[in-house]
């Protein structure tokens, strides 16, 4: 027990007790803050990757549509619904099933 008590009121076992509570908790750069913004650069990397992936594809499409006029055609009708002058467009828009249970 009298040992165990020499260790507590050391003054060096103190200051580095105290100077990890302080680096842990209060300091700018505690743990929770690394934390949080360990998940924040996951999710920003997440979402750099899908940009990436989204230039790659419009930059693929631009190419098509530069290369082929028969393309550029099929892509404005699709895409923007355009039309010629003697031409009708009708949509068809798929409605949702009210039976089906949404989780």
């Amino acid at each position: 027990m009298k040992k165990n008590l020499k260790y507590i009121k050391n003054k060096y076992i103190i200051t580095t007790t105290a100077f990890f509570v302080w680096l842990l908790f209060f300091d700018r750069n505690d743990v929770v803050s690394q934390v949080e913004l360990t998940q924040k650069l996951n999710e920003l990397n997440k979402e750099k990757q899908y940009y990436v992936e989204e230039i790659s594809k419009n930059r693929q499409d631009m190419m098509e549509l530069k290369t082929n006029p028969k393309n550029l055609e099929k892509f404005a009708r699709e895409k923007y619904l355009m039309k010629k002058d003697n031409e009708e467009i009708f949509v068809i828009v798929e409605e949702e099933d009210s039976t089906s249970v949404k989780k």
